[in-house]
């Protein structure tokens, strides 16, 4: 049983795990390897991550916890990746929303990744990050502000 549900589990949010953290770090290949390591996490702690509200949610702070950790530790010795490496959309329009995204502080560019591409309220996004609602609302807002005008810059 264990097993039947966490494929079910995997099946459904493992691709857009992976998305979220591309998109959140920026990195496709550490978005992967930190996917797996959430994923893995999941499976060994299914017992106890299946019973929470939001276990995608959780796979995701895991993710990025891990990601976050795993780049500190390497951040001197490898300069960060020239942004031509960095995932991309394929029309100009999305290119430029995301690079413009990869600009923003990564606490604020997580709130955004979680409100909008996970499509997470904002008590879950503030549960999923472990931050307060009140923070969740003031990354988003600023965020948002941030993005509008740099892609207004742009179009000029």
């Amino acid at each position: 049983m264990l097993t039947k549900d966490f494929e079910g589990f995997y099946r459904a949010e493992a691709d857009r795990l992976y998305r979220a953290l591309a998109v959140t770090l920026g990195d496709p290949q550490l978005a992967r390897e930190a996917a797996d390591e959430a994923m893995a996490r999941a499976y060994a702690h299914w017992d106890r991550v299946r019973d929470r509200e939001n276990p995608g949610g959780w796979a995701f702070r895991v993710g990025l916890n891990w990601a976050t950790s795993w780049w500190r530790k390497v951040r001197r010795e490898r300069p960060l990746p020239p942004n031509g490496d960095r995932a991309s959309l394929d029309d100009p329009a999305g290119r430029h929303a995301l690079a413009a995204l990869h600009r923003l502080a990564l606490p604020q560019r997580a709130v955004i990744v979680c409100r909008v591409l996970l499509d997470l309220s904002t008590v879950e996004t503030a549960a999923v990050l472990g931050i307060a609602e009140g923070t969740v609302k003031s990354r988003l807002a600023r965020g948002l502000a941030e993005l509008r005008r740099e892609l207004s810059e742009e179009q000029r």
